[in-house]
């Protein structure tokens, strides 16, 4: 997958800027058929862009939900509309692929998923929707390498924790002139909290969400940023959620306050978030939640460069630990005993040159205490002692294992050990905990290293810290992994610079990352 520019990419980029602008009253594209008796749809229908995701060498999904009132439940009638849709080999549409109709239904919000299937490898793509009459902005897309492709190279941009009150999702614009292949995800993509005063900008309701239409409500209003917007049109995406997508440190069923929610109550919590994620995401129909539950641990291969397992890190795992010695219990799991054993089979018998994980929170340690002793976060795999260094000791059999993580709000680049009480221990990988897109605003970067740079002793296994936001932005090449840590200069404006604030590299054969 390459990271040419084309005339069609550059036409793009520029349609792309009016990306929720949605050509409300273009020509229509398909053969037109005579109306239904229905009143006609209201204007902006295509008010929350469109986006694709979790490309195959044959098939991407593209996705779309018809919201003309998206700040209120969406404003659609009460029934199911026939959505047109288009791939193409070009931007212009002169060279159609395929084509066909969907249905946007009330009880999915009247989301759209579009499995397509029957696509080339490794090729580029652009799509759009219509409905009665109104047609959509113009996404591009592309799907992932053939099997059996040693070489080549894969972008990949790693992004999370996006904030809406505590600042503009600036990063997402630098990104796009980045042009990756793929963006990962990996949680966070809403917060539940509550709307403040303070905020640089204002969350939508008046307090948290609890029911599907307080999430749809939500997700519209992150969903109506504009560079969000312009990047999902521009690449797919592979999401995961992390916590905030429904409440804070949640585990399982269990949520942050259980004094303050029943089990019933949060199970119905879960329902209506899960619902609601599912109809912002272009995801496939697996992921279609069955109440309180929802399937997301799954895994895309890009030929023979690069297997990516995307966890789920919330639904299977025991509640919190809440001390030293209950964070060694081995009986606590993150992953699940299914989850687990499908990662494991997954990595150990991986054709790929690289085995890349997406984990929601931080899998290498983090001692918060200076000097002598532990002090962990329950929350990260620190709190899951024994699952952790046993996924450590399988590493240490694995091709190349890096992960990718986020959740931490801080750039944190570390060597993954066999044993992190040991610092003499083998090195089995590499970790990437991206900083956040927004989450947390214009750090100090002065205080932030005046509190973490002291800790630097205590975790040697840390190759590179800081506070900026912004994203990682990953080259696979068979050879390595060059990544670069990509910040803006501010994200409490729309618009602001972004830079390379380091650079690494992780070589083939060779676990563990260093600073170029």
């Amino acid at each position: 997958m390459s990271g040419a520019v084309s005339h069609d990419r550059r036409r793009f980029l520029t349609a792309s800027a009016a990306v929720l602008g949605a050509a409300a009253s273009a020509q229509l594209w398909l053969p037109g058929t005579a109306r239904a008796a229905e009143p006609p749809l209201p204007e902006g229908v295509f008010s929350l862009g469109v986006a694709s995701g979790d490309p195959l060498p044959d098939a991407v999904v593209l996705w779309t939900r018809l919201a003309p009132d998206p700040l209120n439940g969406g404003g659609m009638p009460d029934r199911a509309v026939p959505v047109e849709w288009e791939i193409a080999a070009d931007a212009r549409f002169h060279k159609p692929v395929r084509r066909g109709t969907a249905y946007a239904r009330p009880e999915y919000g009247h989301s759209v998923h579009v499995d397509v299937r029957g696509l080339l490898p490794d090729r580029v793509y652009w799509y759009r929707f219509r409905a009665d009459g109104r047609l959509s902005p113009t996404g591009r897309t592309r799907t992932a390498p053939p099997p059996f492709r040693a070489g080549g190279s894969l972008r990949v941009a790693l992004a999370s924790c996006q904030n809406w009150q505590n600042g503009y999702f600036t990063p997402y614009a630098d990104m796009l002139d980045q042009d990756p292949d793929v963006v990962l995800f990996v949680g966070d993509y809403i917060y539940e909290s509550s709307p403040s005063a303070t905020a640089v900008r204002r969350h939508e309701g008046a307090g948290e969400p609890y029911t599907l239409v307080q999430y749809r409500n939500r997700y519209a209003q992150y969903r109506s940023d504009p560079h969000l917007a312009a990047m999902h049109a521009n690449a797919p995406w592979v999401v995961t959620f992390d916590d905030h997508e429904v409440d804070n440190d949640f585990a399982g069923e269990i949520p942050q306050d259980p004094d303050k929610q029943t089990h019933d109550a949060f199970t119905a919590r879960l329902t209506a978030a899960y619902q609601a994620y599912y109809e912002h995401m272009p995801v496939r129909a697996t992921a279609i939640p069955d109440g309180p539950h929802i399937r997301m641990y799954r895994r895309l291969d890009f030929g023979r460069l690069a297997r990516l397992n995307v966890l789920d890190t919330r639904q299977f795992r025991s509640d919190q630990a809440t001390s030293q010695e209950g964070a060694k219990d081995p009986a606590l799991t993150m992953l699940g005993a299914t989850q687990k054993e499908w990662l494991l089979r997954g990595m150990r018998h991986s054709p790929t040159r690289w085995n890349l994980v997406a984990s929601q929170i931080m899998m290498a340690e983090t001692d918060l205490q200076v000097g002598e002793g532990k002090l962990w976060y329950y929350d990260a795999w620190d709190g899951y002692q024994a699952e952790r260094n046993a996924l450590m000791g399988e590493f240490a059999d694995i091709r190349n294992p890096v992960v990718l993580t986020g959740d931490r709000h801080l750039t944190m680049i570390s060597d993954l050990k066999a044993d992190f009480a040991d610092p003499e221990s083998d090195v089995v990988g590499a970790e990437f905990v991206g900083t956040s897109i927004a989450s947390g605003g214009d750090q100090d970067q002065v205080a932030f290293h005046k509190q973490w740079d002291p800790r630097m002793p205590d975790n040697p296994h840390w190759k590179f810290i800081d506070a900026h936001r912004g994203y990682h932005l990953f080259d696979i090449r068979r050879d390595g992994i060059d990544a670069q840590v990509r910040v803006a200069e501010t994200v409490l404006k729309p618009d602001a610079a972004s830079s390379t604030l380091a650079r690494l590299r992780v070589d083939a054969g060779k676990p563990g990352v260093r600073l170029v």
